[in-house]
């Protein structure tokens, strides 16, 4: 399986996260990124290649259009206000407010278009979004062209974003951007596993009035886990998608047993489609060391969760998403390739 791959993503090297009412260094950061590298070439596990170049095109397929222009011209726009830290919101369109257009003031378009204010824009944060999108689309490509899986190691992550929404430290959703690509190409069915610890809250609103995507999520209870306000069990889809959409919310403390469970019953579901290629969101973050999430898995998990994965016998794209486990993110990630491998 081949890894693709590009240094640009450490032009996102933001210094600040609110966490515990705290400014910290985020919990995502580019030491992340060498751990993976560093196992996948110790393991052998393929070639690791450098993305194509795609513009915006593929982008605009799923993002509205004013809101990627926000995050180009963002960083910009917060220094010319004479801001000189990272760019944090601090207001946002609440429940009792209803004037809902994107304001002329670079504070106030932050918030109408951010989705929760630990992730901050920082400068080099639009180039990394953008050659991560590459990285995603370049893996799709190979499965376009007959690769049986490929590996997309995207920072940042994307998965929370959603069609006019950044947070979670995700700005451009590169899971449901390659999957879109992947339709475009000719796929007449596409399912989306996201087995972050968090619920993939922006790639279940991009597809959720639609019934060519099959989307299931396995995740922290939004009662107890970020992102809150989105991820029950009783979220099924609409319109068209009815039907095309599943959650499994699992409480504190889940351990593998049950969380396999539900992955069962995701690829159960995800088989009775009949997708001709499955995206997976592949965040390690529902490991039991992980310092922001709250389930039980440990590092052997993930090999069976590659096998269970592996023997669905689809073209599968791994996009990486979260997990902040740095001494272990390497090892968990790359057990789930070599699991797939060997299913």
């Amino acid at each position: 399986m081949d890894t693709v791959y590009t240094e640009r993503h450490r032009l996102r090297n933001a210094r600040t996260e609110l966490a515990g009412g705290e400014l910290v260094r985020p919990f995502e950061c580019p030491e992340r990124m060498d751990r993976i590298l560093a196992r996948l070439r110790s393991r052998q596990l393929g070639d690791i290649i450098e993305p194509r170049e795609y513009g915006l095109a593929p982008v605009l397929r799923v993002h509205d259009a004013d809101f990627v222009s926000f995050l180009r011209d963002c960083w910009r726009d917060w220094c010319a206000a004479g801001h000189r830290g990272e760019a944090i919101p601090t207001t946002w369109p609440s429940r009792c407010m209803n004037r809902l257009v994107p304001p002329r003031d670079i504070e106030g378009r932050m918030g109408y278009y951010c989705l929760a204010n630990e992730t901050s824009i920082s400068e080099g944060t639009w180039e990394a979004a953008l050659a991560s999108v590459s990285v995603a689309l370049t893996g799709a490509d190979l499965l376009h062209e007959g690769a049986r899986a490929a590996f997309a190691l995207c920072r940042p992550p994307g998965h929370h974003a959603a069609t006019d929404m950044y947070g979670g430290y995700c700005f451009l959703n590169n899971a449901a951007i390659s999957a879109q690509a992947l339709r475009d190409s000719g796929a007449a069915r596409l399912a989306l596993l996201d087995i972050d610890f968090h619920h993939g809250n922006g790639t279940q609103q991009i597809f959720y009035p639609r019934e060519d995507v099959f989307f299931a999520s396995i995740h922290g209870d939004p009662m107890d886990a970020f992102p809150h306000f989105l991820g029950g069990a009783d979220e099924s889809g609409q319109g068209a998608g009815e039907g095309a959409n599943i959650n499994y919310p699992l409480p504190p403390g889940t351990g593998y047993t049950v969380w396999s469970d539900a992955l069962s019953d995701a690829l159960a579901r995800i088989r009775s489609f009949s997708p001709e290629a499955l995206v997976v969101s592949l965040g390690v973050d529902a490991y039991k060391a992980d310092p922001i999430s709250f389930f039980r898995l440990e590092c052997e998990d993930y090999l069976r969760v590659g096998e269970t994965i592996g023997a669905m016998r689809l073209p599968t794209l791994f996009v990486m998403e979260g997990g902040y486990a740095i001494d272990e993110i390497g090892v968990n990630a790359v057990n789930v390739l070599e699991g797939f491998e060997t299913a």
